[in-house]
């Protein structure tokens, strides 16, 4: 057919007859007359049909003698179809009773002095079953994801800050880090101070102490200071930390200390307190990760990378930035990074270089410079438990059942 002549006959005019056609020259059961244009038949006997044949076989039940290829090339044309008969045969058994009987699980003292336990049944011992689960303590959520931020700072050389201080003077949360003794975060709103005992006993060496003084109230290191006056009074007040950045002051006063000056990487992971309005996102008490590095020559490219490196470690590849203030770095910038998750750019942390106004009074040369950057440890653990109330995760509140059935939380990295 296709491109060929058509032929045809009295009685091969329509359509099917001439597709019918096709198939009776392909099994060779009609050959073209090309002289008179007619359809002659090969065979004086009427042709076999082969596929009404195998049909046959299969309605008498005996399918199991056509071949792959035959069986294949019916149900191709949708004219076989197979079909799973399941036939069940119910006898008595063993063990056929007309009452239930519930067998034994356990050979008690009852059962061995009466002597009833060679009549009575036992159930098969199953030693492929799970038991009993045991009780063994479980982690918290929190506990699991600091102990995971703990070993990826460890795994990028860094040194762990003892933070055994929850109690802070003034002068080492605020006025150290060059954060004027105005500012509304000193407020009773923002802060909780200590009734008794209301003042530090001492504060540092006094040659830091005035050079902080100074840089407050008259500038230095080409800064104007805040041209107010700074009270020793203020700067003793006992306090609950508001950021573990007072434990990295110590830290860097210390290293000042140190002859020569020695590059570090340090960290910490502890609880931080603010007197702020509790919701689904804030706590009165919280924990902050804080990371920093003093070396020379280092810059914001350098505090970028690292970030970049920190987050991608903790599941978080994309990461930018946007400016920011904060009184004791400067330049300063807040870390955005896109979690696929909740498919959006969540705030993650803040970050920026130590300014010159903190680090030189302290007696750091010069040309070291100091990158760090601050985030909260309970934002990955909701976004890792799946939660959005800060409640459900620490406090009263907490579900048990959700840290006995928390596993094992592990950070793609």
């Amino acid at each position: 057919c296709g491109a060929g002549p058509r032929w045809t006959t009295p009685c091969l005019s329509g359509e099917g007859d001439q597709l019918g056609l096709s198939k009776a020259l392909a099994l060779n059961w009609v050959k073209l007359d090309k002289e008179r244009g007619t359809v002659l038949p090969t065979h004086p006997e009427p042709p076999l049909d082969t596929v009404q044949a195998s049909l046959c076989q299969v309605r008498d039940g005996h399918a199991h003698l056509l071949d792959e290829g035959q069986r294949q090339d019916l149900k191709r044309r949708k004219l076989l179809r197979q079909v799973v008969v399941k036939s069940y045969r119910l006898e008595k058994g063993e063990h056929f009773a007309t009452q239930l009987s519930k067998p034994e699980t356990d050979l008690t003292a009852e059962l061995l002095a009466s002597g009833a336990w060679r009549q009575r049944p036992f159930k098969a011992y199953n030693f492929a079953a799970l038991g009993q689960p045991t009780d063994g303590g479980h982690l918290h959520p929190l506990l699991q994801v600091r102990s995971e931020v703990r070993q990826i700072f460890l795994e990028m050389g860094f040194t762990e800050m003892s933070t055994s201080r929850y109690v802070e003077s003034a002068f080492w949360n605020f006025d150290a880090l060059f954060q004027p003794q105005q500012h509304p975060a000193r407020d009773a709103h923002d802060t909780f101070f200590l009734k008794e005992p209301r003042e530090c006993r001492q504060l540092p060496e006094p040659e830091y102490v005035e050079a902080v003084r100074r840089v407050h109230a008259e500038g230095g290191h080409g800064s104007l200071g805040y041209q107010g006056p700074w009270l020793e009074s203020e700067a003793r007040k006992n306090l609950l930390r508001t950021h573990t950045t007072a434990v990295s002051a110590r830290m860097l006063h210390a290293l000042a200390a140190q002859q020569p000056f020695q590059p570090c990487k340090l960290f910490s992971i502890d609880r931080v307190f603010r007197n702020e309005t509790l919701d689904a996102t804030h706590l009165a008490e919280f924990c902050q990760v804080e990371g920093l590095v003093a070396d020379r020559g280092l810059t914001l490219g350098h505090l970028q990378a690292l970030i970049g490196g920190f987050f991608a470690r903790l599941g978080m590849e994309r990461v930018r930035f946007k400016p920011a203030y904060n009184p004791y770095t400067e330049p300063s910038m807040e870390v955005f990074a896109f979690h696929p998750g909740l498919d959006r750019w969540v705030e993650v942390g803040n970050s920026g270089l130590f300014r010159p106004e903190m680090l030189l009074p302290m007696g750091l040369p010069p040309d070291v410079r100091c990158i760090a950057w601050g985030l909260s440890l309970e934002r990955p653990t909701m976004i890792k438990c799946g939660l959005n109330n800060i409640r459900d995760l620490v406090g009263p509140r907490v579900d048990l059942d959700m840290v006995y059935r928390n596993p094992l939380c592990r950070f793609v990295r």
